[in-house]
């Protein structure tokens, strides 16, 4: 492994795993604070996406970006107020199934307003270019700012890799995210009373605290946080009516993974899928050199070879929820939970 692949791998593995930390932390605080696993997180992460191309088109990108996670945020509070605590007193499963539908529901909205054809959602003009160019030499790996140098172009076999400052940008949105939302539960009154609700929502209520409306307040800032990450998203990717389709699934495994409820263990299993399927890509090695490394030799009469030779690459979708399998046989609270559902 030549280390300009290392180095780009793992940059893009760290976005690709914060991205998904910011659509995951929305799910674990609704779920860790409500006991509500809401299925139709991934759809305010589209809608988010959607609303911020809307916004982007009148006024500009950075408005869309402000704009896009109250507007979804209030969508998702109303949608708390008006139809989930309603079905709250019944239980789980009529919460899943009126999440469940909502996400079929706001998926034809989306595609009757803005179509079933991806929409041309672009970063702002001022950070779509390279952030830093890896010039990778025959003898040495340097690190350029800005645009590739011209070595680039005139040394024989130099192989030059850029990183989009885009990208960079999402990974600091993603890093100021996780740290407000800290900030906001263990050093403000709103998160002490958040916290509070979950567990003694009685003696919150006698202390003169509306309690339906702090789970209100948080559903919402739950969506509004998947609306901010389908803006990065949205922009870094692409937007489409699928996009939520494509990320939902992983989510939902990163907070198993992680463990349900748990910030952390979201952040932790968020980051090591986005290593993992970055890896994994950009990886030629076949499931029997991955056993090799791990010291266990496969052959012709080992259940079928043609098995083993399969590349990583051919596999890397299923590689998050295979270890979401793992997980669940052999540690089934996650890795930093504290509760099973």
């Amino acid at each position: 492994m030549d280390a300009s692949y290392f180095l780009i791998s793992l940059l893009n593995g760290l976005s690709l795993g914060l991205l998904l930390f910011m659509l995951a932390s929305g799910l674990t605080l609704i779920f860790s604070m409500m006991g509500v696993l809401n299925f139709a997180h991934a759809s305010f992460y589209m809608v988010g996406a959607y609303v911020a191309y809307t916004v982007t088109q009148a006024v500009g990108f950075w408005w869309g970006l402000l704009l896009a996670p109250p507007i979804v945020g209030l969508m998702g509070a109303a949608f708390e107020r008006f139809a989930l605590r309603k079905v709250h007193k019944f239980g789980h499963v009529p919460e899943l199934l009126i999440t469940f539908g909502l996400s079929f529901i706001i998926l034809e909205l989306v595609q009757l307003i803005w179509g079933r054809q991806a929409v041309n959602f672009q970063p702002p003009e001022s950070l779509r270019g390279p952030l830093f160019t890896i010039v990778d030499l025959p003898t040495s790996l340097s690190i350029s700012w800005g645009a590739p140098p011209e070595v680039c172009k005139q040394v024989a076999g130099a192989i030059c890799t850029q990183f989009p400052e885009f990208r960079a940008f999402g990974m600091l949105i993603a890093v100021l995210m996780l740290v407000a939302v800290w900030l906001v539960l263990t050093r403000t009154r709103l998160g002490l009373v958040i916290t509070a609700a979950l567990t003694h929502p009685d003696a919150v209520e006698a202390l003169g605290h509306n309690v339906p409306r702090v789970f209100m307040l948080v559903f919402g800032g739950g969506t509004a946080l998947a609306a901010l990450a389908g803006v990065i998203g949205g922009a870094l990717r692409v937007t489409e009516p699928s996009m939520a389709l494509a990320v939902g699934a992983v989510v939902f495994a990163v907070i198993v993974i992680g463990g349900m409820g748990s910030l952390a263990g979201a952040f932790v299993a968020s980051v090591g899928l986005g290593l993992i399927d970055s890896f994994a890509v950009g990886s030629d090695r076949s499931l029997s050199d991955l056993f090799k490394f791990l010291g266990m030799a496969v052959g012709p009469d080992t259940f079928g070879y043609a098995v083993w030779s399969v590349k990583l690459s051919q596999v890397a979708a299923i590689l998050p929820f295979l270890l979401l399998v793992l997980i669940l046989i052999f540690r089934p609270k996650g890795l930093f939970g504290t509760r099973e559902g």
